[in-house]
């Protein structure tokens, strides 16, 4: 395997991770209004995430640190192509983050109501969009022979993309609400295995769509076990929700979100973006790629840090494995 092969690998690997823990994250934030009743109960919501929603973004920073390093043609024509929607997430990220920390920092209910309105579109708004540029890399845009995004954003917002989008808004409320379960006590606990199960139906049903879908259009025998994987997965997912094991349906519904991404590179491979315009036009990891002793020196520096980092990351959720309920709110200092 060559090491352009090896890092495709690696950041299909960032990407899963970025969406396995950004993805329950992006859907607690929408369920501070689909699930919580009150102030006490979105502040329990937002508290399962408090101490580990910075560290999950920082795999979105390594995915697209390493693609721009190991295949700049494909960060170039992705980040020019898709520079609109990319743009709307990096700010639905910063707003994300500020309404994280500043709301509590003045006790006037609007205020506090108006950053938490904040956090449930900034966590929506990406979750969708995520959807959307992965629907239209692996389905494939409109690139010219120098390797350049010629079509408008209007061509990113097609049925295929569009579907790819609710099915991850869909997949990462249900990976939220599960995580919910499994993170909080009393009776925000029982409604959010009730919400898991008609969220996770309409997941069900829009994620065959997609992934039956992206099989006919450019799967293979390997992609097919992998859909079989996801679609298995997501079903065992809901009956462990529904037995009350909280901690197998939350595994159960990352193995999902896994196998999806998963199918989408392995659809995707060799290709980085296919181009729709011509075939031969398309970025690969070969044409795309940087030199040998660039992707030489950073697989030395990933073979160092990369356990350090998974140390860190797991012991922090160690720290925080506890479940919280209303009862265990402070009373907030101004």
């Amino acid at each position: 395997m060559e090491l352009h092969d090896v890092w495709f690998v690696l950041i299909a690997v960032l990407w899963t991770g970025y969406f396995f823990l950004e993805g329950f994250d992006f859907g607690v934030g929408v369920l501070t209004k689909l699930l919580a009743r009150n102030r006490a109960e979105k502040r329990v919501l937002i508290n399962t995430i408090g101490p580990v929603w910075d560290g999950n973004e920082v795999w979105l920073l390594t995915a697209g640190g390493a693609t721009f390093a190991a295949f700049p043609e494909w960060y170039a024509t992705l980040f020019s192509g898709f520079y609109l929607p990319l743009l709307v997430i990096l700010v639905c990220l910063i707003v994300r983050g500020v309404a994280f920390e500043y709301r509590v920092k003045r006790p006037e209910e609007n205020w506090q109501r108006n950053w938490e309105t904040a956090i449930f579109w900034t966590s929506l708004i990406p979750a969708f969009l995520w959807g959307v540029a992965f629907g239209n890399i692996v389905h494939g845009v409109k690139i010219d022979r120098d390797l350049e995004y010629v079509g408008t954003v209007w061509d990113l917002l097609n049925p295929y993309a569009l579907l790819g989008g609710l099915v991850t808004l869909t997949l990462f409320t249900f990976h939220g609400t599960v995580f919910t379960a499994l993170k909080t006590v009393g009776e925000i606990r029982e409604r959010a295995r009730t919400l898991a199960l008609r969220v996770g139906l309409v997941t069900a049903v829009l994620a065959l769509a997609f992934l039956s879908w992206t099989q006919v259009d450019s799967g293979d025998a390997k992609s097919l076990v992998v859909l079989l994987v996801a679609v298995a997965s997501l079903v065992a997912a809901l009956l462990a929700n529904q037995a009350g094991r909280e901690g197998w349906s939350f595994t159960l519904s990352g193995v999902t979100i896994v196998a999806a991404v998963a199918m989408l590179f392995l659809t995707l491979f060799p290709n980085v973006m296919p181009s729709t315009l011509d075939a031969d036009w398309s970025l690969t990891v070969t044409n795309a790629s940087s030199s040998p002793y660039t992707l030489k020196i950073m697989t030395w520096l990933a073979v160092v840090a990369t356990p350090v980092v998974l140390l860190y990351q797991g012991w922090t959720y160690w720290v925080f494995r506890k479940r919280i309920g209303t009862q265990h709110l402070a009373e907030p200092a101004h």
